[in-house]
């Protein structure tokens, strides 16, 4: 076993790795919130672009696909626009969470040279500071889609507080994938290229702007290999149509996304030692 391998190994550590996250939250903290602040920085709303981008894209979205594509979902709680819009919205907002940790990730070890200089600096906190600022975009969604379904429904459903639930395997799944691409940047400068054009792909083979039942049964399976569609369709579950989540599914989510955070860290972490050579 050559000696990157055994590198590698050893740092499939689950317990490894949550006490050196943990050692070092509050640098999480002080980066997240950076990324947070630095998005609004010099804007004249600020912080109201939380709110407003997820509302302009409600409602775009909903007359784009609502009215024009006449689309809708069997599950739905009724036939009308707005239930379709907030079914859409719910989808939306679990895949923009990911595919915002997938885009950025590639470039958050290039941008900050000065980091990679520092012997002492834990690296690996770059990647979860992108995490957890769109986990904070996500979380201003989900508090407008609750708004949004309390006044187009009549009220808001309680299973939405198991929302955070669901978003357990997908933060996972994104911690893993950020970990992943944010060391391939670094020796493959294509790579920043190469996700904004895997997450339009993996936009449409997500069941986000359509229901699962649209696509053909024999073509049924391809979705099924993708990690996002069980996770889209729970959010949905519980923020918009009142259902429990599908336990069963969410565990497996669990174990993938479990499995991806580990061996995106050991990736990460037995190759940060080659990022001075490279940058």
């Amino acid at each position: 076993m050559s000696r990157r391998l055994v590198l590698f190994v050893r740092q499939m550590n689950p317990a490894a790795l949550t006490a050196r996250i943990w050692r070092h939250r509050d640098l999480v903290w002080q980066l997240t919130w950076r990324e947070v602040t630095g998005r609004y920085r010099s804007s004249l709303l600020g912080f109201g672009w939380s709110f407003i981008s997820p509302l302009v894209t409600l409602a775009a979205y909903t007359f784009v696909f609502g009215l024009v594509f006449r689309a809708r979902w069997p599950q739905a709680t009724s036939a009308g626009l707005g239930s379709f819009g907030l079914t859409l919205f719910a989808g939306l907002i679990a895949f923009t969470f990911f595919a915002e940790c997938l885009t950025r990730a590639p470039g958050i070890i290039t941008a900050s040279p000065n980091y990679v200089k520092k012997v002492v600096f834990p690296l690996e906190v770059l990647p979860v500071s992108i995490v957890g600022s769109a986990l904070f975009h996500a979380a201003i969604s989900a508090v407008v889609l609750m708004i949004a379904h309390a006044v187009l429904q009549g009220g808001a459903v309680w299973t939405a507080l198991l929302l955070p639930i669901v978003f357990v395997p997908l933060v996972l799944l994104a911690l893993g994938t950020a970990w992943f691409f944010a060391s391939v940047g670094v020796f493959f400068r294509d790579a920043v290229h190469t996700v904004v054009l895997m997450s339009q792909v993996l936009m449409f083979m997500t069941p986000v702007f359509y229901p699962v039942d649209a696509v053909p049964e024999r073509f049924r399976w391809l979705l099924q290999l993708n990690p996002l569609t069980s996770l889209v369709e729970n959010a949905r579950r519980v923020t918009v149509q009142g259902l429990l989540p599908d336990w069963p599914a969410l565990g497996i989510s669990f174990l993938i996304g479990s499995l991806a955070t580990v061996v995106g860290y050991a990736w990460f972490a037995s190759t940060k030692r080659a990022f001075a050579d490279v940058i």
